[in-house]
């Protein structure tokens, strides 16, 4: 039998292992409740409204992923609080866990504009409890179908959940070696004045304050994550990532993304920590007789399972990665941004306009993102050039269906990146709708950035290599 059969036979061995439901139970509760909030947040700020009904513009990831017309929209989003709740008390799971991270996917792709890392991770999750037995106990479908009861699940799905947010995590803070980052900033930008927002706020006045915060946060994810995985330091990095998460939320808007980490993170603990933290609450009042052993029984993780697993932790690494194929600054043009856990790490401030010119030279109109959709698009129209071309394109069919075809836009858009000088970001004089967008490379019509950061030059960080600034040319 050869080395790499061994292990493969040994790693099966340890995913088919029995252990507790109660962790993976967990998780589910907690995914549904935080899902059936977010619900009613989108509800309470009449958000759906704004982002997709409102809107004269969507830019989604697919060419055939439309908003349904209002009210069917707002009746859709309510799937979201209902399947969550149903997720959550494990009623009907393997229905109520498909609809709501199909209905959650569908507004993820509606539009482009909108795009959060942590509604990416929602999707990621969600996807892979569809697979998981977490209905078999503390469910209605296990008080419904008691042959479908057991204390016991393999070992595969708490592993899997571990190592996908063991990426996340580690990711999270290998992106922010950067320049900027290293530095303070953005951190600098956002907290400086803000000394009131937390308790720690006094710690603001001070710029080295926002340089060991920065440090501290890459070596929480860098070296922390993989320290949730040993015992003997799980708890007080657990600890660490709550104080932190409990901390962005003060700080910034940032949604579910803290309380659903922080609930995902509480998987690395042991499968029956529910019941030993009863326990041990307990025990402070009674005696209580040992812990009983967990059933006995037999699992079988079936090798296309394996395949599957391989298949996606190898796309889960390498895609984050895509900006190697970019010789250029991820934070500036954008490219390889989106699925790659880059979360709070760049200030962008943008403004501009678009020029249409009819095909005859003689007329022209300037259109501003801000006048013909909601702040939050606009906001991301004028910072991402794959939008920017987008937004080009969907101007040149506005005005042929006006009778004028065959328009030239022009995009004369300026950008700043944490804190920089605002500087051209679109070359003014490259008609858009002349191009097609090449997903392969860097467009040529985004003007690099001028501009490096005190002290240093501006790059990025890369698992297999440094993408050096060195084309960039110095500013002031």
């Amino acid at each position: 039998m050869t080395t790499s059969s061994t292990a493969l036979r040994g790693l099966r061995t340890y995913l088919e292992a029995p252990i507790s439901i109660q962790s993976l139970v967990v998780i589910r509760i907690a995914f549904g409740l935080i899902l059936a909030w977010d619900w009613w947040r989108y509800v309470n700020y009449d958000r759906i409204h704004r982002y997709y009904v409102e809107p004269d513009f969507n830019f989604p990831f697919f060419d055939f992923v439309h908003p349904l017309p209002d009210p069917w929209i707002h009746i859709l989003w309510g799937g979201i609080g209902l399947f969550g709740l149903l997720v959550a008390v494990g009623a009907f799971y393997r229905v109520s866990i498909v609809a709501l991270t199909g209905i959650f996917a569908y507004f993820f792709l509606l539009d482009r504009t909108q795009y959060l890392n942590h509604n990416y991770m929602v999707i990621l999750f969600g996807l892979l409890l569809v697979f998981m037995p977490a209905n078999r106990a503390f469910s209605v479908d296990a008080w419904l179908w008691p042959r479908w009861r057991s204390e016991v699940i393999p070992r595969w799905p708490v592993a899997v959940l571990k190592v996908q947010l063991e990426i996340i995590l580690i990711y999270a803070g290998i992106v922010k070696i950067t320049d900027d980052w290293l530095r303070g900033e953005p951190l600098r930008t956002w907290l400086s004045g803000r000394e009131d927002a937390v308790f720690f706020g006094a710690l603001f006045q001070y710029d080295i304050s926002f340089v060991l915060a920065s440090w501290g946060v890459i070596v929480l994810h860098v070296v922390g994550a993989p320290l949730l995985l040993w015992h003997r330091t799980r708890l007080a990095v657990f600890l660490v990532y709550v104080f932190f998460h409990w901390s962005n939320a003060q700080l910034f808007n940032i949604g579910i993304f803290p309380w659903i980490t922080i609930a995902l993170s509480t998987i690395f603990f042991a499968p029956d920590w529910p019941q030993r933290l009863l326990r041990a609450g307990l025990g402070r009042f009674e005696s209580l007789p040992e812990m009983p052993d967990l059933p006995q029984a037999k699992f079988r993780l079936a090798p296309v399972a394996l395949i599957a697993l391989a298949v996606w932790f190898s796309v889960q690494i390498v895609v984050p990665q895509r900006q190697i194929f970019f010789d250029n600054l991820v934070g500036w043009t954008g490219d390889g941004h989106r699925f790659s856990w880059r979360m709070r790490i760049y200030d962008r401030q943008s403004e501009g306009v678009f020029r249409i010119v009819s095909s005859d030279g003689q007329q022209s109109w300037e259109v501003d993102p801000h006048q013909v959709m909601s702040f939050r698009q606009a906001r991301n129209v004028l910072a991402r050039p794959d939008i920017i071309y987008d937004f080009a394109q969907m101007l040149e069919t506005a005005w042929a269906e006006r009778g004028y075809p065959d328009v030239a836009v022009y995009a004369d858009v300026r950008k700043s990146l944490n804190g920089r000088p605002m500087q051209q970001f679109i070359d003014p004089d490259q008609d858009l709708t002349a191009i097609s967008w090449d997903w392969a490379r860097p467009a040529a019509w985004i003007r690099p950035n001028q501009f490096r950061a005190p002290g240093g030059q501006i790059s990025e960080w890369s698992l297999v290599r440094p993408l050096q600034g060195s084309r960039l040319p110095e500013g002031p």
